[in-house]
């Protein structure tokens, strides 16, 4: 792989011993997947930061680094809100080693966002190229902005955030994001505005790593966010366009893609719709990939006047709370709550509940097994339903 004179300086261990691991861990990478150079990165998001998910071990090695980033970078969601974590039940030991994890980061440069929607936050423009490791967040940047991202594990995207490049390799390429399989979706016209979540369940399992092409189907950024979210989850999917509606769509069009040779897999709404019910839950938790500013309205139309019954968990980045101030203090006058910096799969304030119900694809495959509870699927107005009280 081609490293360019100051690269080479920086392997050499010239410009510290940080910078030298991080730059070894991106050629290591570039050599197993047979980049030919590295490429300049606009921006970062690490994963890797809930101590839920990285324990002591992960939280010793990020100490060990003294070197800051080169380019905007924000966190994966972490285990609390960094205000809030005994109003969510958080073990003060959690909390504190959390709050370790936290500092370590910050010696770092990196900007405290814990989101996983970082494309709220900061300008992402068509073709950037990145190093975002969040699954749900990689397959925004990738199909509705049209930047180029790989899927980064949390090592690597801190590596890229320090160097300031990637290996140019896998959807950094144009070649490599062409469409792989068609999905057509029949009876799309029944399709709820909030079942794209769902849609991207069912889609995931069929495509596994996969680039599908979805056809008859005309979603707003949001329902592109659940789809998106959802085949990251079930499936791998880093990467897919919709026919008309993600702008390398209409690239490819305009370039005469002929895809008409491609496998075509059918989803047929009834079996999105067959998702949908199920037994009584002891919490609602909205907001996996974190809420935009429209779903916080949203949210906080439904429940004006209400009161819940049952623990509303909304999930939101503080960017995006502090500029919707309005919706969150109608949404907490219902007695639920919208936090920041976490989410319900990272937290453990969610374990301590058999059931949750989600509105979210990606929320529905993950909260067996990272909360151990079982999880229920329903519509947004269905969740708040739900939450609030019958009478």
């Amino acid at each position: 792989m081609y490293l360019e004179a100051e690269d080479e300086k920086i392997l050499a261990g010239e410009y510290g011993e940080t910078r030298r691991k991080m730059m070894e861990i991106l050629v290591a990478l570039g050599k197993v997947f047979g980049a030919e150079k590295m490429v300049p990165i606009t921006s970062a998001q690490v994963a890797g930061a809930s101590y839920k998910t990285i324990g002591e071990w992960g939280l010793e090695w990020i100490r060990s680094l003294d070197a800051r980033v080169a380019v905007p970078t924000v966190l994966n969601p972490i285990g609390m809100s960094r205000e809030g974590w005994r109003e969510m039940g958080i073990d003060e030991d959690f909390a504190a080693k959390q709050l370790e994890v936290i500092d370590a980061y910050r010696r770092l440069g990196i900007k405290l966002e814990c989101t996983c929607t970082p494309y709220y936050l900061n300008i992402t423009r068509y073709g950037d190229h990145l190093a975002w490791s969040e699954s749900s967040a990689v397959s925004y940047a990738n199909s509705v902005i049209g930047a180029r991202t790989n899927r980064e594990g949390g090592p690597s995207a801190l590596a890229a955030a320090i160097i300031g490049k990637t290996p140019y390799y896998g959807l950094h390429v144009w070649e490599n994001r062409m469409p792989q399989v068609i999905i057509e979706v029949e009876g799309a016209d029944a399709l709820h505005p909030d079942q794209y979540g769902a849609l991207g369940y069912i889609a995931g399992k069929e495509v596994g790593n996969r680039i599908p092409l979805f056809r008859g189907i005309r979603p707003n950024r949001d329902q592109l966010k659940a789809l998106g979210a959802a085949m990251a989850a079930t499936g791998a999917v880093a990467l897919y366009h919709v026919e008309g509606i993600t702008p390398e769509s209409r690239v490819l069009s305009e370039r005469g893609g002929d895809f008409s040779a491609l496998e075509t897999i059918a989803i047929s709404v009834s079996d999105v719709q067959a998702l949908y019910g199920g037994d009584p839950v002891d919490a609602v938790a909205i907001g996996c990939p974190h809420c935009s500013e429209d779903e916080l309205d949203a949210i906080a139309s439904l429940l004006k006047g209400k009161k819940v019954v049952k623990p509303l968990f909304v999930f939101a980045a503080r960017g995006v709370m502090e500029a919707n101030r309005a919706a969150v203090a109608t949404i907490e006058k219902s007695g639920a709550r919208v936090w920041a910096d976490t989410c319900m799969v990272v937290s453990p304030a969610m374990e301590r509940f058999d059931a949750i119900m989600v509105n979210s694809g990606k929320a529905l495959a993950y909260v067996p097994n990272m909360c151990g509870a079982r999880s229920r699927i329903g519509t947004l107005e269905e969740c708040i339903a739900e939450a609030v009280s019958k009478t």
